[in-house]
């Protein structure tokens, strides 16, 4: 695939019909063993007018179950239809957004970014304990400060050891002293083994790390490690602002990447999107499992091919450059409101190509800062940061708004 073509609202549906038609079709028998049926009819009407308009709704109300991982081969039968629109966006992503080879990854629609993040640390988990005979204590997750706390999570659910690397604090970025000292002081403590993960846009402020800070470092000490991209606010953003990147399948350090597709690309939540290369899916199949055809190699196990196809409609309907066009927008409105913010000597911390604009508290006044939702970097204690998020609701009249009244407040 290169690059993905958008299609016409009437070419979806007629593609989402075919595929439902090849799945499992409750009211028609031969489905006596499958746990599942459509949503319940006496609250969520299946025949109701509207929903031959809406082919999202449609599919919701049929209600399929994308359970297991549908790029590895076999998986249940009875939703084979939306399998396969799950499968082309796992493709779509990998190759066009992200540069992997034509039919190199594995993935899935997971039900966010933290279950993706979680999903790494399970399979390098294992990978380390089977290609290595490690113990979950010489083992050891590494990130910096600025890091999605799904990752502190995933250390303390999978019991290994989470070291934070500082940043510098106006710049937000890693240094390799920094790594230096951490993976010294590890090694100390026994630790032999790493899981990295790079952020592709931290949830703060949209920093973008050097993974190869992390490479080098780990490569000149003789460590073994696996490396993993947070993208799930970036993923969507970074890749098409720019060709300066280190960050995608591009980069054979990279084994796995997370998105996020509730966030920029405003699908349901309940969608984020794990991508990974060939042949590392496999440390985390459950046998137990045994009456999944495939078996389920995810931590969620069920889950929703509604939100999965809703990922594929909203790819198909902008296509590559319309996908490029909607964020040079955003990217262009980022840029507008960050000279503005410096014509009034307000502070702030903005990668170049994010659409996240972080201020410094002290430049801007608790009560305006509440009044516009701006989330703090903390809510125990004094926040240090503010940030604002330009999406596609946050037009530049509504920025204007938030400009008068930073001008009234420091008048």
């Amino acid at each position: 695939m290169k690059y993905w073509k958008k299609l016409s609202a009437a070419t979806q549906d007629s593609i989402i019909s075919q595929a439902l038609k090849q799945n499992v079709n409750y009211w028609e028998g031969g489905s006596l063993g499958v746990p599942a049926s459509t949503l319940d009819d006496k609250v969520f009407y299946g025949q109701a007018s509207f929903l031959k308009d809406s082919p999202w709704l449609r599919l919701y109300v049929h209600n399929p179950n994308h359970i297991g991982c549908h790029t590895l081969g076999e998986s249940e039968p009875f939703f084979k239809g939306t399998q396969q629109l799950e499968k082309e966006v796992i493709s779509l992503l990998s190759e066009d957004l992200l540069g992997a080879a034509e039919k190199s990854t594995d993935g899935y629609i997971a039900s966010g970014g933290t279950e993706a993040n979680l999903q790494a640390i399970w399979i390098y988990r294992n990978y380390f304990q089977k290609e290595y005979l490690a113990q979950p204590r010489q083992i050891a997750l590494i990130a910096s400060e600025d890091t999605h706390y799904s990752i502190a999570k995933g250390a303390g659910i999978f019991g290994l050891h989470h070291i934070t690397v500082p940043v510098e604090h106006t710049t937000r970025l890693i240094e390799k002293a920094a790594v230096e000292a951490k993976v010294r002081v590890a090694m100390q403590q026994g630790v032999r083994y790493f899981i990295v993960v790079a952020n592709m846009a931290t949830t703060m402020f949209g920093s973008v790390d050097d993974p190869d800070i992390y490479t080098s470092v780990l490569k000149a000490a003789g460590l073994p490690f696996k490396l993993h991209v947070d993208g799930a606010f970036g993923g969507f953003i970074y890749p098409v602002a720019t060709s300066e990147i280190k960050l995608d399948f591009k980069n054979p350090d990279i084994s796995s990447i997370t998105l996020d597709a509730h966030k920029m690309l405003q699908a349901p939540y309940g969608t984020g999107i794990f991508l990974a290369r060939k042949n590392l899916m496999q440390y985390v199949y459950t046998e137990q499992a045994a009456y999944v055809n495939g078996m389920d190699i995810t931590l969620s196990g069920s889950r929703s091919g509604a939100n999965a196809v809703a990922v594929w409609m909203i790819l198909m309907t902008y296509g590559y450059y319309g996908w490029q066009e909607k964020i040079q927008v955003l990217l262009n409105r980022t840029s507008w409101f960050c000279k503005e913010l410096e014509k009034r000597g307000i502070r702030y911390y903005r990668h170049k190509y994010m659409n996240i604009v972080t201020i410094y508290s002290e430049d801007l006044q608790t009560a305006i800062a509440e009044k516009y939702y701006l989330v703090p970097d903390k809510h125990t204690g004094p926040a240090s940061w503010y940030k604002i998020v330009v999406m596609e609701h946050v037009d530049q009249t509504k920025l204007l708004d938030f400009l008068s009244d930073l001008d009234k407040g420091n008048g």
